[in-house]
Protein backbone atom coordinates (compact mmCIF):
# COMPACT_ATOMS: atom_id res chain seq x y z
CA UNK A 1 0.00 0.00 0.00
CA UNK A 2 2.48 2.49 0.92
CA UNK A 3 4.52 1.85 -2.56
CA UNK A 4 1.27 2.15 -4.75
CA UNK A 5 0.76 5.13 -2.51
CA UNK A 6 4.32 6.66 -3.30
CA UNK A 7 3.97 5.61 -6.83
CA UNK A 8 0.67 7.80 -7.68
CA UNK A 9 2.23 10.73 -6.23
CA UNK A 10 5.69 10.81 -8.19
CA UNK A 11 3.29 10.03 -11.18
CA UNK A 12 1.26 12.96 -10.76
CA UNK A 13 4.20 15.31 -9.83
CA UNK A 14 6.43 14.06 -12.92
CA UNK A 15 3.08 14.73 -14.70
CA UNK A 16 2.49 18.10 -13.63
CA UNK A 17 6.41 18.96 -14.43
CA UNK A 18 6.31 17.35 -18.21
CA UNK A 19 5.88 20.40 -20.04
CA UNK A 20 9.10 21.71 -18.42
CA UNK A 21 11.98 20.79 -20.94
CA UNK A 22 14.57 18.39 -18.71
CA UNK A 23 17.34 17.10 -20.67
CA UNK A 24 19.97 14.75 -19.93
CA UNK A 25 23.12 15.27 -22.14
CA UNK A 26 23.77 12.16 -24.03
CA UNK A 27 27.36 12.90 -24.52
CA UNK A 28 28.14 12.67 -20.82
CA UNK A 29 26.48 9.56 -20.52
CA UNK A 30 28.78 8.31 -22.77
CA UNK A 31 31.83 10.06 -21.46
CA UNK A 32 31.20 9.26 -18.03
CA UNK A 33 30.57 5.00 -19.06
CA UNK A 34 34.25 5.45 -21.06
CA UNK A 35 36.05 6.84 -18.37
CA UNK A 36 34.92 4.15 -16.19
CA UNK A 37 35.74 1.48 -18.73
CA UNK A 38 32.50 -0.20 -18.87
CA UNK A 39 32.67 -3.13 -21.49
CA UNK A 40 29.65 -2.74 -23.30
CA UNK A 41 28.39 -2.89 -26.92
CA UNK A 42 24.55 -4.06 -26.57
CA UNK A 43 22.35 -1.37 -25.03
CA UNK A 44 18.72 -1.80 -23.68
CA UNK A 45 16.85 1.23 -23.89
CA UNK A 46 12.91 1.43 -23.67
CA UNK A 47 9.94 3.60 -25.52
CA UNK A 48 9.51 6.76 -23.24
CA UNK A 49 5.65 6.55 -21.82
CA UNK A 50 3.86 8.13 -18.87
CA UNK A 51 5.97 10.99 -18.84
CA UNK A 52 9.39 9.06 -18.56
CA UNK A 53 12.74 10.37 -19.04
CA UNK A 54 12.96 10.17 -22.98
CA UNK A 55 15.85 8.21 -23.33
CA UNK A 56 15.49 7.98 -27.43
CA UNK A 57 18.15 10.86 -28.10
CA UNK A 58 20.38 9.05 -26.03
CA UNK A 59 19.74 5.48 -27.53
CA UNK A 60 20.25 7.22 -31.00
CA UNK A 61 23.87 9.03 -29.61
CA UNK A 62 24.97 5.03 -28.86
CA UNK A 63 23.73 4.04 -32.28
CA UNK A 64 26.22 6.41 -33.91
CA UNK A 65 28.86 5.63 -32.12
CA UNK A 66 28.76 1.96 -33.11
CA UNK A 67 26.52 0.60 -30.44
CA UNK A 68 23.63 -2.05 -30.56
CA UNK A 69 20.14 -0.70 -29.23
CA UNK A 70 17.54 -3.05 -27.86
CA UNK A 71 13.86 -2.09 -26.60
CA UNK A 72 11.95 -4.88 -24.23
CA UNK A 73 8.83 -6.74 -25.96
CA UNK A 74 6.56 -7.88 -23.30
CA UNK A 75 6.33 -12.00 -23.55
CA UNK A 76 4.26 -14.86 -22.12
CA UNK A 77 3.40 -15.20 -18.45
CA UNK A 78 4.57 -11.47 -17.60
CA UNK A 79 7.80 -11.78 -18.86
CA UNK A 80 10.19 -9.34 -21.11
CA UNK A 81 12.91 -9.50 -23.42
CA UNK A 82 15.02 -6.96 -25.56
CA UNK A 83 15.04 -7.19 -28.97
CA UNK A 84 17.67 -5.43 -31.69
CA UNK A 85 16.14 -1.74 -32.57
CA UNK A 86 16.47 1.10 -34.70
CA UNK A 87 14.60 4.41 -34.76
CA UNK A 88 13.24 3.78 -38.02
CA UNK A 89 12.45 -0.01 -36.88
CA UNK A 90 8.64 -0.15 -37.04
CA UNK A 91 7.05 -0.85 -33.45
CA UNK A 92 4.01 -2.30 -32.19
CA UNK A 93 1.90 -1.13 -29.30
CA UNK A 94 1.92 -3.41 -26.27
CA UNK A 95 -1.36 -4.16 -23.94
CA UNK A 96 -0.49 -1.30 -22.06
CA UNK A 97 -0.09 1.22 -25.13
CA UNK A 98 3.57 0.94 -25.11
CA UNK A 99 5.48 0.65 -28.77
CA UNK A 100 8.13 -2.63 -29.04
CA UNK A 101 10.10 -3.38 -31.58
CA UNK A 102 8.80 -6.83 -34.11
CA UNK A 103 11.63 -7.92 -34.78
CA UNK A 104 12.58 -11.26 -34.02
CA UNK A 105 16.58 -10.89 -32.80
CA UNK A 106 16.78 -11.09 -29.42
CA UNK A 107 19.88 -9.50 -28.08
CA UNK A 108 21.29 -9.81 -24.13
CA UNK A 109 22.02 -5.61 -23.35
CA UNK A 110 25.39 -4.71 -21.26
CA UNK A 111 23.67 -1.89 -20.31
CA UNK A 112 20.29 -1.29 -19.42
CA UNK A 113 18.46 1.99 -19.54
CA UNK A 114 15.74 1.70 -16.78
CA UNK A 115 12.71 4.18 -16.34
CA UNK A 116 11.37 4.47 -13.08
CA UNK A 117 8.66 6.24 -10.74
CA UNK A 118 10.70 7.04 -7.74
CA UNK A 119 14.57 5.87 -6.54
CA UNK A 120 16.74 6.82 -3.08
CA UNK A 121 20.51 7.68 -2.41
CA UNK A 122 20.85 3.69 -1.90
CA UNK A 123 19.81 2.90 -5.82
CA UNK A 124 16.55 1.55 -4.77
CA UNK A 125 14.10 1.53 -7.83
CA UNK A 126 10.60 2.80 -7.57
CA UNK A 127 8.90 0.85 -10.70
CA UNK A 128 4.85 0.85 -11.78
CA UNK A 129 4.68 -2.41 -9.72
CA UNK A 130 4.59 -4.89 -12.38
CA UNK A 131 8.27 -6.09 -11.80
CA UNK A 132 8.92 -6.56 -15.06
CA UNK A 133 12.31 -4.99 -14.79
CA UNK A 134 12.94 -6.80 -11.30
CA UNK A 135 12.44 -10.21 -13.02
CA UNK A 136 14.28 -9.15 -15.96
CA UNK A 137 17.43 -8.30 -14.18
CA UNK A 138 17.26 -11.45 -12.36
CA UNK A 139 16.83 -13.61 -15.42
CA UNK A 140 19.82 -11.66 -17.47
CA UNK A 141 22.03 -11.86 -14.11
CA UNK A 142 22.25 -15.64 -14.24
CA UNK A 143 23.52 -14.89 -18.23
CA UNK A 144 26.03 -12.16 -18.12
CA UNK A 145 27.06 -9.18 -16.18
CA UNK A 146 24.67 -6.11 -17.03
CA UNK A 147 25.13 -2.36 -16.24
CA UNK A 148 21.30 -1.37 -14.82
CA UNK A 149 21.36 2.20 -14.86
CA UNK A 150 18.46 4.13 -14.25
CA UNK A 151 17.17 7.26 -15.45
CA UNK A 152 15.12 10.06 -13.58
CA UNK A 153 14.37 13.79 -13.09
CA UNK A 154 15.87 15.04 -9.91
CA UNK A 155 12.33 15.47 -8.50
CA UNK A 156 11.89 12.03 -8.40
CA UNK A 157 14.21 11.38 -5.66
CA UNK A 158 12.74 10.15 -2.36
CA UNK A 159 14.52 9.96 1.31
CA UNK A 160 13.87 6.26 1.12
CA UNK A 161 12.35 3.63 -1.02
CA UNK A 162 10.21 0.59 0.40
CA UNK A 163 11.48 -2.64 -0.71
CA UNK A 164 11.02 -6.35 -0.53
CA UNK A 165 13.14 -9.66 -1.59
CA UNK A 166 12.20 -9.15 -5.45
CA UNK A 167 13.07 -5.66 -5.67
CA UNK A 168 16.65 -5.42 -7.55
CA UNK A 169 19.15 -2.41 -6.85
CA UNK A 170 20.74 -0.06 -9.77
CA UNK A 171 24.28 0.07 -10.23
CA UNK A 172 23.54 4.07 -11.21
CA UNK A 173 20.91 6.79 -11.40
CA UNK A 174 21.32 9.57 -13.84
CA UNK A 175 19.46 12.94 -13.33
CA UNK A 176 19.68 16.07 -15.49
CA UNK A 177 21.56 17.38 -12.60
CA UNK A 178 24.10 14.40 -11.59
CA UNK A 179 24.72 10.76 -11.34
CA UNK A 180 24.43 8.59 -8.38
Amino acid sequence: MIKSKLRNKILKVRKDNSKKTIDINPSNIYSYLNKKNYNFKIIGGYYPANYEIDDLEILNYFFKKGFIISLPKIEKKSQMEFYKWYKNDPLLLNKYGIPEPMTTKRVYPDILFIPLVAFDKELNRLGYGGGFYDRYIQKISKIKKVLKVGLAFSFQKLKTIPINKYDKKLDLIITEKDII
